[in-house]
């Protein structure tokens, strides 16, 4: 994770340059997917061996309801082009901050790097030595600023707030709430964490990896051992 920061013990990972994930709630885990799953035979826990190994079972053979029982609230800052491709999730819900509501701050994303067209994966995009980073990184620069003295103009000129707003990019930032319970949660991560993944989501992905494997670690290590091929 290069531009993921691990804060230890905290739940807090700040991610990309401005960027954030942090866990608000966590309800269930491990074990409550195992009693989920017993209950359907009027049965109770039966020690941690047969525990992990149901869970095996349940990933190996499909039977995914009983994760849909832990569930996880996040508090999610990132760019609204990263939080678009996110919210393409559906199974989940979302509080956004609007900009209907409360005046844009000053906050963009600004990559580490310009990346070229992949020409193997059209949506994809990887790193080239060709580009002259200072001279794009200063053209990025001049549109971000050029946007937000244009939005400021706006709101000082009395025009609303949803329709100022228009004028700015996709590189700013929004924060927002996100409950998804743990098999779409797992769905997320195999998606947003593989290689063809756009880097940036990728990054959060990672993060919320993390999470996921400190709060169900019995469900991560058998989801991975069935995953051990895919990078993530």
């Amino acid at each position: 994770m290069s531009e993921t920061e691990i804060k230890a013990g905290q739940d807090l990972y700040k991610t990309l340059d401005k960027g954030f994930v942090k866990l608000v709630e966590f309800m269930g885990g491990d074990q409550r997917a195992v009693d989920s799953a017993r209950v359907s035979f009027g049965s109770v826990s039966k020690g941690t061996e047969q525990d992990r190994k149901l869970l095996e079972y349940l990933l190996a053979n499909g039977h995914l309801s009983p994760f849909e029982h832990s569930v996880f609230q996040f508090h999610i800052k990132c760019p609204i082009f990263v939080a678009r491709q996110w919210m393409r999730h559906r199974i989940a819900s979302y509080n956004e901050i609007s900009a209907r509501y409360t005046e844009v701050k000053e906050e963009f994303y600004y990559p580490e790097a310009f990346r070229v067209q992949d020409k193997m994966n059209r949506q994809g995009s990887v790193r080239s030595g060709a580009l002259d980073q200072e001279k794009l990184l200063a053209v990025y620069d001049k549109a971000i600023k050029a946007s937000y003295a244009a939005y400021a103009e706006l709101l000082e000129a009395g025009a609303a707030r949803e329709m100022a707003r228009m004028v700015l990019p996709v590189a700013q930032y929004t924060q927002f709430h996100w409950t998804i319970n743990a098999r779409s949660l797992l769905n997320f991560i195999n998606l947003r964490a593989d290689a063809h993944a756009q880097y940036e989501i990728r990054q959060y992905a990672d993060a919320i990896t993390e999470i996921f494997r400190a709060k169900m670690p019995w469900t991560w290590e058998a989801w991975s051992k069935l995953n051990e091929k895919k990078p993530h």
